[in-house]
């Protein structure tokens, strides 16, 4: 065993990425180090993130959280997928569920089936195959029963939507109790050592010091450590993510409660709908190039469900990420590290990547650059695989009823991407490469549902006959039915396990 000089780590922000950070780093680095979070009560947080997918129960599992009482005190609903409207042509709607579709069918996956018989038109929905999508079209939720393996109803993946400053302040308090200490106030100023220009302090407004080994830079865009104090740089994605603000609102909730997120396309950008258990979470992503402040809240305000709680609140955002994630003694995580807009509900994601990828490579005292190298590395192929599945949703269009979603059309976007999409056009294939977050099915999904129409199919299908084809779908679509119509509603899910106290 060696010595590892490194003692002290300080986490700079607090929000949902300081508080995951301290709560993950807490659970997994022990009591060898000393955990300090500096925060500001007078600093607002963004707050857009409260969509997640379903890697978000890695970090509630590894945490030890009780998933009812998380739901309880965040205000919390479930969450199977998310509803696109609009996107691939104006009246167009379509669902990128999360979990598997069809069932197991060998070498060959089962979209392939599908897509032969909806070449023959003898099939005409993928929805009728994934016991996710068929429940958030019938408002049904349940969790997945992993004691019937044999059942869809052990394929059900879920996520939540919860208020994120509820999250945060759950975490504080989860956190605070096992020993991390949180110090109020403002940073006046950072300073570094002369010989190797690592951070080496923070002084408050008040006068006080505070020094680490470990800093982890949570300020959220400002990026006080990891750009404002080292520099380092911003790769500047808005070529390709043309939007580049945000208004944001709460409403009042109607019924029904859905079990999913909704992001509806507008002139220059889209509306995001995000049902909690007090209210619904509303906002409205645009490029200013291409739509005013004043016609984007218009649009927003009138199409709300219900009345607005509070005056809209303007987000400005650049989408990209820093040059390098690592830099020195110096961790971003979140905002800090870079945005890519909450389109597919990755910034929780993303956030709790940081913070595991920062455990597997955890530094000595000697801060070693393969290390960091590393880190910064899978991080950069994480953003970008997460980018071109974004930038999918503006460019397979067939809308040309506004400049903005003609420039998004016709723009050049990344070879990575224009590789999947060929590969997909031709004969609907898909290959999942390096981890990436987004699997086949989501894939599928979104290229299907955004109007890429395969040529073709895998040729091993035909190895099977057309009628032995068209029941094994049938099958699988009256099965799929009829177990999702003996699911609970979701509202009554929510009402029976996890319901929240009057807000």
């Amino acid at each position: 065993m060696h010595e590892n000089g490194l003692k002290k780590i300080l986490i700079v922000g607090g929000g949902t990425a300081g508080w995951m950070t301290a709560a993950v780093l807490l659970h997994s680095l022990g009591r060898q180090y000393r955990i300090q979070l500096i925060e500001s009560d007078e600093i607002g947080t963004v707050g857009v993130g409260e969509a997640t997918i379903p890697s978000i129960m890695k970090f509630t599992s590894l945490i030890g959280l009780d998933e009812d009482e998380f739901m309880r005190r965040t205000q919390a609903t479930f969450k199977l997928g998310i509803q696109f409207r609009n996107w691939g042509a104006q009246g167009d709607s379509y669902i990128h569920g999360f979990g598997s579709m069809g069932r197991k069918t060998g070498l060959v996956d089962f979209h392939h089936y599908w897509l032969k018989a909806w070449q023959a038109g003898r099939v005409d929905r993928l929805d009728d195959y994934s016991i996710n999508l068929l429940a958030c079209e019938k408002n049904r939720f349940m969790r997945a029963r992993t004691d019937n393996p044999g059942s869809p109803l052990a394929d059900i993946r879920h996520a939540f939507h919860f208020d994120a400053g509820l999250f945060a302040r759950y975490l504080r308090e989860h956190s605070e109790k096992l020993g991390v200490t949180r110090t109020e106030g403002r940073i006046a100023s950072v300073q570094t050592h002369a010989e190797n220009g690592f951070v080496a302090s923070v002084t408050m407004d008040d006068g006080s010091v505070h020094e680490a080994d470990l800093f982890i830079d949570c300020s959220g865009f400002r990026g006080l450590l990891i750009e404002q104090t080292l520099k380092t740089g911003y790769d500047d994605w808005s070529h390709w993510l043309p939007c580049d603000s945000a208004l944001a609102v709460p409403c009042e909730s109607v019924s029904p409660l859905l079990p999913y997120t909704r992001a509806t396309a507008h002139g220059a950008g889209w509306q995001w709908r995000i049902p909690l258990q007090s209210r619904i979470g509303n906002g409205h992503v645009f490029c200013s190039r291409f739509m005013s402040q004043d016609e984007a809240t218009a649009i927003l305000m009138n199409n709300l469900d219900g009345p607005a709680l509070a005056e809209p609140r303007l987000i400005r955002f650049v989408t990209g990420k820093r040059k390098k994630f690592w830099n020195k003694n110096v961790v971003a995580i979140g905002l800090a590290s870079g945005f890519i807009e909450p389109l597919e509900s990755t910034s929780i994601h993303l956030i709790q990547q940081g913070i595991v990828r920062l455990v597997e490579l955890f530094p000595t005292g000697g801060f070693e650059q393969a290390d960091i190298d590393e880190y910064n590395q899978q991080s950069a192929t994480e953003f970008e695989q997460v980018r071109d599945f974004i930038v999918l949703h503006y460019h397979a269009t067939q809308r040309d009823d506004t400049a903005f979603w003609n420039h998004c059309r016709s723009m050049d976007v990344p070879e990575t991407l224009k590789r999947k999409m060929a590969l997909f056009a031709a004969n609907g294939r898909f290959f999942h490469q390096n981890d990436e977050l987004f699997g086949e099915t989501s894939w599928v999904q979104v290229m299907f549902g955004q109007g890429i129409r395969p040529r073709g199919y895998h040729p091993l299908v035909d190895n099977t006959g057309e009628e032995p084809i068209h029941k094994m779908l049938a099958n699988v679509k009256t099965v799929m039915h009829a177990v999702v119509d003996r699911m609970p509603l979701h509202a009554q899910y929510v009402a029976e396990h996890c319901k929240a106290p009057p807000a």
